[in-house]
């Protein structure tokens, strides 16, 4: 097949393919603005699957970049009857795909998983594109272990996750983090006696959590514990958790999404939440000590096993959820805020382990790929 009339369109032209998460996304946010800030005249689009909160996240960045959705979606966990329907779509989305290609010419094309990223860059490798994908979790989603038999080149965020594609020998990048955290940072103001503890269940929150915290809360406040609180509790769970905020008397800023993740993290002294490569990377890039309580329904457990990345370095502390209640999530923030040194020193070994020039490195391998193309 032709190669869709790169040669036609100046400049360097980025699409990026996935989604399903903000945690796919922001690390492919992360890459498209580390281009355009090295290469002139560079265009990035991404194409995201139907969700209307891959669209929620990006919209806010137009023009910067712009947006295009297929029609797709997961297979994982549905079983063959509801399976068969999503199979049967499949020659659409990559019709689709192609379709994307040749009216905007792609230099690169980069998958950062999630459904949408299967048929696309599928249809990509096909038309003559230079393909990559970049896997952040430690164990690889479902559409990068098929999509890693096809693409030029593959990137990984984990040592853990090179024996899955120990034919094709991986480079090690770490997972983009989003230039505009590490910015924040430089800014944080002096603080006082306040603790101030950010409650994140990822992009779509997570209630097992939310509800743990709101118990740890009144734990807290019945021994005299005050903190400041910045909870966000996903768009489902958002008047759930107001409204028990509200009758019990709890303070806080409750927020079903977080658009300014940069100003919660320079007001936080601990995070609590779930363990995705994208909060794991992030809070190491940051020096952010954490307690982290992995979604036990991961594929493969790899929320674990990327936990235990940070807790090994000292970096943070891990509750599994069979473990989770109020109490025992009120004494570990406790701990800490009784133990500001100790508490200091498990952010900056999580500091130790952050792979900040993630983005810069995937950039000069995509460019490299392009021109020799």
């Amino acid at each position: 097949m032709e190669n869709g009339g790169r040669e036609s369109k100046s400049g360097f032209r980025l699409i990026i393919a996935g989604g399903g998460t903000g945690g796919h996304l922001f690390p492919g946010i992360a890459v498209a603005r580390e281009l355009k800030k090295r290469v002139e005249s560079t265009e990035v689009l991404f194409v995201i699957g139907p969700k209307r909160m891959e669209s929620e996240i990006l919209s806010p960045m137009e023009p910067e970049f712009e947006a295009v959705s297929i029609d797709v979606e997961g297979i994982k966990g549905r079983g063959w009857k509801k399976g068969m329907p999503v199979l049967m779509k499949l020659p659409k989305s990559i019709l689709q795909s192609a379709s994307i290609i040749k009216q905007f010419a792609p230099s690169f094309a980069l998958g950062v998983g999630g459904y949408s990223a299967g048929p696309f860059c599928l249809a990509a490798k096909l038309m003559g594109i230079p393909t990559a994908i970049h896997e952040q979790n430690s164990y690889p989603g479902v559409t990068n272990r098929l999509l890693s038999k096809f693409v030029d080149r593959i990137f990984i965020s984990f040592e853990e996750s090179r024996p899955y594609f120990k034919k094709r020998s991986p480079v090690l990048t770490g997972n983009p983090v989003r230039r505009e955290l590490l910015l924040g940072q430089a800014k944080r103001p002096e603080k006082g006696d306040e603790f101030t503890v950010l409650v994140v269940g990822g992009s779509q929150g997570a209630k097992a959590i939310n509800e743990a915290f709101e118990e740890a809360l009144i734990f807290l406040n019945s021994r005299g514990k005050m903190i400041e609180v910045i909870h966000q509790t996903g768009k489902g769970d958002h008047s759930r958790v107001a409204e028990e905020y509200r009758v019990r008397g709890l303070k806080g800023d409750v927020l079903p999404f977080i658009k300014d993740m940069g100003a919660a993290y320079n007001r936080a002294d601990i995070v609590v939440g779930r363990a995705g490569a994208t909060t794991i990377s992030e809070l190491a890039a940051l020096g952010k000590p954490s307690i982290l309580i992995p979604y036990p329904h991961a594929t493969n457990n790899h929320q674990e096993i990327n936990a235990g990345v940070l807790v090994r370095a000292g970096g943070a502390e891990m509750i599994l959820q069979k473990n989770l209640n109020g109490e025992v999530m009120a004494r570990a923030l406790m701990k800490y805020m009784d133990d500001r040194s100790g508490l200091k020193k498990m952010g900056e070994e999580a500091r130790k382990i952050s792979r900040t020039n993630a983005a810069k490195i995937i950039v000069d391998q995509i460019v490299e790929m392009a021109v020799s193309s």
